[in-house]
């Protein structure tokens, strides 16, 4: 997705995983997709450099999508969609 795709979604469920530590932001994602339905799409929040890549391989090994993140005011904002 483009950044202006990412900037305009407006999240089912924010997690604020700002300040943890690996793995911290990624276990974060774990619990908070479970709350949210199927098709629908989550941000985690998280200054780890990381979570990037730890999010994004999670998604795909799971089977969620990871949509991309956006960097804003000092952290990313990374987008999954649940989809099972």
């Amino acid at each position: 997705m483009t950044t202006e795709e990412l900037t305009a979604i407006t999240p089912d469920k924010v997690i604020d995983a700002r300040g943890t530590a690996c793995p911290g932001p990624l276990l974060e994602a774990k619990k908070g997709i479970g709350a949210v339905k199927v098709s629908q799409i989550i941000e985690i929040k998280s200054n780890d450099q990381g979570s990037r890549k730890d999010i994004s391989a999670w998604s795909g090994k799971i089977g969620h999508e990871f949509l991309g993140f956006i960097e804003a005011d000092g952290h990313d904002r990374l987008f999954v969609r649940r989809k099972k």
